[in-house]
């Protein structure tokens, strides 16, 4: 009897579950996209509809790119700061520049997968049928690029009513919905970064809390190719637009290197500029002072007036920060100081960078050393550690720092060997320039990749032809 009872019950949620799930007509084949946005972040929401039934969904949030389409949608918000997706008070050139985005990217991947997997093909990665808030601003490319991954027809639609209507409606609150709670787990976030940086700053002293930190890490295979890189973290997230790199030239060489030079070459090089802008600036301010106050110089009064403008001017040379333009109000590039350096390593890694801050004068920046095997902190002049509870949200931080500027030197490590190796192999190729030596290193990224390609893949590089392309395979594979 029980197992009976157990047998109806597991029926009747089977039967729930199918009248759920079947939601547009028998033989329906569609993808159904929404999206919901605030002044940062977008949410976009797929529901993955075959034969009738809801197969599947997927979501994500990002960030909004200044580099990208401009996202910054205007329109009413939900009581969860979400910005609902109708037809009132909404950019359509902005959603329609996001639709194309999203499909294009989206799709493209999907096809490429497809291929090169057993899973799927590329009919079923791209439906019948696409459905969508608003159509692109040439709905006509976009649905023939999708035909033409599919292999046969698909439809690019807005839905007007129906079902179909009702469906997009589910998606767009499901969007809306995602974007809240990502929302609240971003203010959980905050605080825990927030007590992160106020950790960091009781632990080692500081006068103010660490709201920019850049880290600096060296990378080299035996002496060769050695490059560093300079990653920035700003409220305690990673700021990949202020990210650099650096080629080492005076402390590495001819498969030598010396990681304490190469930090403190680093470090010099990237502090330089910020010292040379600021004696700019205080030049600029001085001789603005005394513009204003010594007139024609022949009265007294203004001479005086204006040696004590300069003398102002030398104590308090701007009211903004350093690395601000007083003009425009904004950071000079990458000349905006941190308040933390980090370096990779332990005493000998710090004591070089504190010793090129001196010499550059720049004394209002940080500087500790995070060394790997006991994840120490190392303070320049000290002979001792600081030691931070293993648990502790701002080791966690400091970790992550040190461990991004690692995974980014590494990046661009491999990056200049494998042009180099493909520079080295690719030497023996008559008529083959550095420029279209490059192009094919761009193109197909590695030494490996290239090698495997075939003669038609290379001639698609511009200016490679057949026997170009050819003549490349051979320097390959014999080298």
């Amino acid at each position: 009897e029980t197992a009976a009872r157990l047998r109806d019950d597991v029926a009747a949620l089977k039967r729930a579950l199918e009248k759920q799930a079947v939601v547009l007509g028998t033989g329906t084949d569609a993808d159904v996209i929404a999206f919901a946005s605030d002044e940062l972040e977008v949410a976009v929401q797929i529901f993955h509809v075959r034969d009738g039934r809801v197969r599947g969904q997927r979501g994500w949030v990002v960030d909004k790119s200044g580099d990208a389409v401009d996202l910054n949608w205007a329109g009413t918000e939900d009581a969860a700061g979400a910005a609902p997706i109708d037809e009132g008070g909404r950019g359509p050139s902005e959603l329609a520049a996001l639709v194309e985005q999203f499909v294009t990217q989206f799709y493209g991947e999907q096809a490429a997968f497809a291929e090169h997997t057993d899973t799927e093909t590329p009919a079923t990665a791209v439906p019948r049928e696409v459905l969508v808030p608003e159509l692109p601003g040439d709905p006509e490319q976009v649905q023939g690029w999708l035909s033409g991954l599919r292999g046969s027809a698909v439809a690019l639609r807005v839905p007007q009513r129906g079902d179909k209507k009702a469906l997009m409606e589910t998606v767009q609150r499901n969007a809306q919905e995602a974007l809240a709670q990502h929302k609240l787990k971003r203010a959980g976030d905050l605080t825990a970064r927030s007590a992160a940086l106020q950790g960091i700053q009781d632990a080692l002293d500081l006068d103010s809390a660490p709201l920019r930190i850049e880290c600096v890490d060296i990378s080299h295979v035996q002496g060769t190719d050695v490059v560093a890189s300079l990653v920035v973290f700003e409220d305690g997230l990673p700021r990949k637009s202020e990210y650099r790199h650096y080629t080492i030239k005076e402390a590495a060489g001819e498969g030598r290197s010396d990681d304490v030079a190469s930090i403190a070459e680093v470090t010099r090089r990237r502090f330089y500029r910020l010292r040379k802008e600021l004696d700019e600036m205080s030049a600029a301010v001085k001789a603005d002072a005394g513009a204003a106050h010594y007139g024609d110089g022949t009265d007294a009064s203004q001479h005086r007036a204006g040696a004590a403008a300069i003398a102002t001017a030398e104590a308090e040379p701007a009211d903004l920060p350093p690395g601000i333009d007083p003009a425009t109000g904004r950071p000079r590039k990458f000349s905006y100081p941190p308040n933390l350096y980090v370096v990779d390593g332990g005493a000998p890694q710090v004591a070089a960078a504190a010793e090129v801050l001196d010499e550059l004068g720049i004394t209002d920046v940080a500087v500790i050393g995070l060394a790997k095997r006991l994840e120490e902190v190392w303070v320049p002049g000290e002979s001792d550690p600081v030691i931070m509870p293993r648990t502790s949200e701002s080791l966690f931080l400091l970790q992550r720092v040190r461990d991004e500027a690692h995974r980014f030197a590494i990046t661009f490590h491999r990056s200049k060997r494998s042009r180099r190796m493909t520079a080295s192999a690719l030497d023996s190729v008559r008529g083959l320039g550095e420029a279209r030596r490059t192009a094919l290193v761009t193109h197909f990224g590695s030494v490996a990749k290239l090698k495997q390609a075939t003669v038609e893949e290379i001639t698609e590089v511009p200016g490679i032809g057949v026997a170009t392309a050819k003549a490349v395979l051979a320097a390959l594979n014999s080298e």
